[in-house]
């Protein structure tokens, strides 16, 4: 099981009045633990006013880059990110685990590919670390990217994206849609819409020849792209999306509500991590196996405890569970025993997970 390590700050800067950018010091002997896939994430903890608190944020720089880099942007009432962007500064601490996450595909330098990508405001973070990565490895490639903000001035990475644009001419366009400033073009104003992803699947997108499609953003814009992608005749395989500031929708509540029913009192659950096991019997005040766990002592890795991020996933040996929510794990995943502990309800009377499988 990954395990966190304290790493300093070697920079940060504003990029947006409310968004800054942390440039992490990975020392030369974690370097190779901290080897990233572009799109991963990693998870980052912080004391914060005397409770400890964790978040997952995607690394926006490219592993051909060298360097680590993760975006947070402000939040209304956001602990952490108000932390990071109000009073994080160079040469302090992080606790921070190795990269992690399946928001990517394979490169290929030879083969010739068309990408497009969809992206909400810091929803670009992980789509930047792709753009960059796919444009400098497969010389051959081209991409386009749908760019949703506020106003021009709340565009994170906007001077990078031009920079790349020039630097790629001919192989990375970019359109930027704007919900509070007019634009000249009526189709980049304003949300994607149904009527506009029939425009741009029957305008701009060459739907037959694209091999692969990122999202990255809210859940209703990413199911509306996704269904619309689909339904103008791109494969589902071809769509990858990530996920942020989920809501659990009443359907969900109702779904959740009977799994919580299953549940089997007095579950005796054992822990494997790297070849030491935790032994407890889930508290009747928790439904989750990683609540209980944490309440009866264990020291496990979770981040975002919606299901999300996939930092708690484990794999179940033995018994059997259910998941309230599932955003991060894939049907093959599911079908191998993998669970996310966060979310796992345990409806036998005897499980075994293990965090190294």
């Amino acid at each position: 099981m990954a395990k966190f390590h304290s790493i300093k700050v070697a920079d940060i800067y504003k990029t947006t009045k409310d968004c800054s950018v942390i440039t992490l010091d990975i020392p030369t002997d974690l370097q190779q633990e901290f080897q990233f896939i572009q799109g991963q994430h990693v998870t980052v903890r912080a004391n914060i006013g005397g409770k400890e608190e964790r978040r997952s944020y995607s690394l926006c720089s490219s592993p051909i880059e060298k360097k680590w880099q993760v975006a947070v942007k402000k939040i209304n009432e956001g602990v952490f990110s108000t932390f990071v962007n109000d009073t994080l500064k160079k040469g302090d601490s992080l606790d921070v685990i190795p990269p992690h996450g399946t928001f990517h595909t394979a490169l290929n330098s030879v083969q010739a590919k068309n990408y497009i990508a969809f992206a909400a405001g810091s929803g670009i973070t992980p789509i930047l670390s792709i753009i960059k990565t796919h444009l400098a490895t497969e010389p051959k490639s081209t991409f386009k990217l749908f760019y949703l903000n506020r106003t021009v001035k709340s565009i994170i990475f906007k001077e990078e994206i031009e920079q790349l644009k020039n630097k790629y001419f001919g192989r990375f366009e970019i359109f930027h849609f704007l919900t509070k400033e007019h634009r000249s073009i009526a189709l980049l104003n304003g949300r994607f819409t149904k009527e506009k992803l029939q425009i741009l699947t029957d305008k701009i997108i060459d739907i037959p020849s694209t091999d692969d499609c990122f999202i990255c953003g809210p859940e209703e814009m990413i199911f509306l792209l996704r269904d619309e992608l689909i339904a103008a005749g791109l494969p589902a395989a071809k769509i990858h999306f990530e996920l942020f500031n989920t809501g659990i929708s009443e359907e969900d509540k109702q779904r959740i509500s009977k799994i919580v029913e299953k549940k089997v009192d007095g579950t005796e659950v054992t822990i494997i991590d790297g070849g030491k096991e935790f032994h407890f019997v889930m508290d009747e005040a928790f439904d989750t196996i990683l609540d209980s766990a944490i309440a009866a002592g264990a020291d496990l890795p979770f981040a975002c405890k919606g299901g999300v991020c996939g930092t708690c996933r484990c794999k179940i040996v033995e018994g059997t569970a259910e998941m309230k929510v599932n955003y991060a794990l894939d049907a093959s995943e599911v079908a191998k025993k993998y669970t996310l502990s966060c979310q796992a309800v345990p409806t036998s009377k005897k499980i075994v997970v293990d965090f190294g499988a």
